[in-house]
């Protein structure tokens, strides 16, 4: 697997600048590509449970932002940029964001994000409340029930 993001993907979409990420690759030569290709897994198992996962092109840009958020703040380190910096801040953030909307989309129970489901799973990605019980039987039903199986004492009380 190649990971949800190729090279270009992540330049158009990270908040560092087009500098840092050549830098980047020219300096640790395609590791920018295994770093998505981690993360694109990590994502996987993390959303396994609920989604068809690994997703297929076009991969959902969600998925694509949530890598290159966790991805930039590990860009800039690799450039060598304080962790006190500005712009570091910022993508700290953004990835801790990401990382907080990924644990709500791999939630089984109410997962709220709309991305393609497994198969053997409903339609859609979004699970909306119903009720969790019916019945045609009346209130009454048990008395009769009782008398049928002999124990009128009980039915009569």
């Amino acid at each position: 697997m190649s990971g949800y993001l190729d090279l270009t993907q992540f330049r158009d979409l990270t908040i560092a600048s087009q500098a840092i990420v050549d830098r980047v690759e020219a300096q640790h030569p395609g590791w920018i590509l295994r770093q998505a290709t981690f993360h694109s897994d990590r994502f996987d198992s993390r959303l396994r449970k609920r989604y068809a996962v690994p997703f297929t092109a076009p991969v959902p840009p969600t998925v694509q932002g949530w890598l290159c958020a966790v991805m930039t703040p590990l860009v800039l380190l690799k450039a060598g940029m304080a962790a006190e910096d500005e712009i570091f801040a910022a993508a700290e953030r953004l990835a801790n964001t990401a990382e907080e909307q990924l644990k709500e989309a791999a939630d089984a129970e109410k997962g709220l994000f709309d991305l393609p489901l497994r198969a053997d799973t409903a339609a859609s990605g979004i699970v909306h409340g119903a009720p969790l019980s019916y019945s045609e039987a009346s209130p009454y039903v048990w008395r009769d029930h009782q008398r049928e199986t002999g124990r009128e004492e009980d039915a009569n009380r």
